[in-house]
């Protein structure tokens, strides 16, 4: 078994970390806090991206549905930056289309970007991790999962829940190799996403969440930097809830 080393200051110094979504809310929050954690950061979005003000950030356009995009862009980092220490899966969509409205066109939209968007760049980073006997990924999960939705529809709930089993596995299947799994499971955040629903939206900033606001991407951000850095070296397989004590577990 790999050893594990023990808990250390949250620093990403000579790390090279991948994002996916990076284009959103959350993504270009977490990018930015990475990259200043010390981190050289690959950051993606299927749109592209406006380059970030910080030459730790490396900009691709990248189709996380696409295994064939998959491979070539992990080959282009791996080629241009030699490993790959840290994988972040912000990519995202969300629905709140209800079940007896749902389409199989909408399914499968929802879960190509929520679920697959996450295996396939964990399927090709998994056995690279391994090899190297060292790594970390964390997973955007969310409320809906464990609570079965806040605002969103069944797709979006069943994908995010897949999403936390699928993670739990890769930590079992990851730990003797030094590799970590988890995920970060937002309450509703003030995200453009967010806007799509949140007039359906159930809770209020004064009601429904305890801390009396809704989320701010940083919140999520800080959250991933602490689970991507030593600080959670003796932490893999969790599932960290972030949403204003709305979910207490």
């Amino acid at each position: 078994m790999t050893f594990i080393p023990i808990s250390a200051p949250a620093r990403l110094d000579d790390r090279v970390v991948l994002v996916t979504g990076a284009g959103g809310g959350i993504g270009r929050a977490t990018t930015q806090a990475l990259a200043e954690a010390g981190a050289t950061v690959v950051a993606t979005d299927i749109a592209g991206l406006a380059n970030f003000d910080d030459g730790h950030i490396h900009c691709r356009s990248y189709d996380v549905t696409s295994q064939e995009a998959t491979r070539t862009l992990v080959a282009d980092v791996l080629k241009e930056f030699g490993r790959i220490d840290t994988l972040v899966l912000c990519a995202g969509t969300i629905s709140h289309c209800p079940l007896e409205e749902s389409t199989d066109e909408e399914w499968r939209s929802i879960l190509d970007v929520n679920l697959m968007g996450v295996v396939n760049p964990v399927r090709e980073i998994f056995p690279i991790m391994k090899a190297q006997g060292y790594g970390k990924m964390v997973a955007l999960g969310s409320i809906a999962a464990k609570i079965g939705g806040v605002a969103s529809g069944p797709s979006y709930v069943a994908a995010k829940s897949a999403v936390h089993g699928l993670m739990k596995w890769v930590a079992k299947a990851g730990a003797p190799h030094g590799v970590y799994a988890s995920v970060v499971a937002p309450g509703p955040v003030e995200t453009p996403m967010w806007e799509k629903v949140t007039q359906r939206a159930a809770p209020s900033a004064n009601g429904n969440v305890p801390l009396g606001r809704f989320g701010q991407p940083e919140d999520i951000a800080q959250a991933i930097l602490f689970l991507t850095s030593p600080a959670s070296n003796w932490i893999t397989g969790t599932v960290l809830d972030v949403n204003g004590g709305m979910l207490m577990d």
